[in-house]
């Protein structure tokens, strides 16, 4: 899942997307309403969240989200606010915000937010999604396979969250980078190869089938039959 965080305080930005990163989640950061929106159109995503005080654009954060809710109408917005006044509240929620969160806020009660939206989204994922043995719980992120509960990093349980909501289809490396890593990545060239070689150590059974097939030169899959 990938989020786009509009906050113009570097520090709070930085600390928020390194929890959410660390959460699992791919994140874009911008700074100001207008590059956000920019960011936005070029490829929407799958959850803003934004705070309501922005540089960039008359009217900011509200205006922003007013703008974003015109384009997706069914992309969760969350808003940020350091004002708890009921008329800035009702003023997001107007705007097509579907959630706001005051500051200072807990970090357990964002993620739980942002949880919560999600899972209430036209896109959101099945409370379980099973592949052949595989089993991924989505909202607990559990992973399972015959019975067996395999801990996986934020990151492996981004990339086989990916593979397994495209059963038996060959997904790219492109596509697992879009999906598991930021939108500005520019790590090394082999960090898909390398997360897979990881999830293959962690899902291995003795007697047991690979559970992701290496289609070369095109990507990977999971499929029921290597279950």
């Amino acid at each position: 899942m990938r989020i786009l965080l509009v906050e113009d305080d570097a520090l709070l930005a930085a600390t928020v997307a390194q929890l959410l990163r660390e959460a699992g989640y791919a994140v874009d950061v911008e700074g100001d309403a207008g590059s956000a929106l920019v960011t936005f159109e070029i490829e929407p995503e799958d959850l803003v969240v934004l705070d309501v005080r922005l540089p960039g654009m008359p009217g900011g954060g509200i205006e922003l989200c007013r703008r974003i809710r015109e384009s997706a109408a069914d992309v969760p917005i969350l808003m940020l606010t350091a004002i708890g006044a009921r008329a800035t509240i009702v003023q997001c929620l107007d705007a097509g915000a579907d959630d706001y969160l005051v500051k200072p806020f807990h970090v357990e009660e964002l993620l739980a937010r942002i949880r919560a939206l999600l899972r209430r989204a036209p896109t959101a994922l099945p409370p379980r999604l099973t592949v052949g043995s595989l089993t991924l719980d989505p909202g607990r992120r559990v992973v399972e396979r015959r019975g067996r509960v395999i801990a996986l990093s934020p990151k492996e349980f981004s990339v086989l969250d990916y593979l397994m909501r495209h059963p038996d289809a060959v997904v790219t490396s492109s596509d697992l980078i879009d999906h598991a890593w930021d939108r500005n990545y520019e790590g090394y060239s082999n960090v898909v190869p390398t997360y897979i070689r990881y999830l293959r150590r962690k899902l291995s059974m003795p007697g047991e089938a690979d559970p992701i097939v290496t289609h070369r030169g095109a990507g990977y899959s999971v499929t029921s039959e290597t279950g």
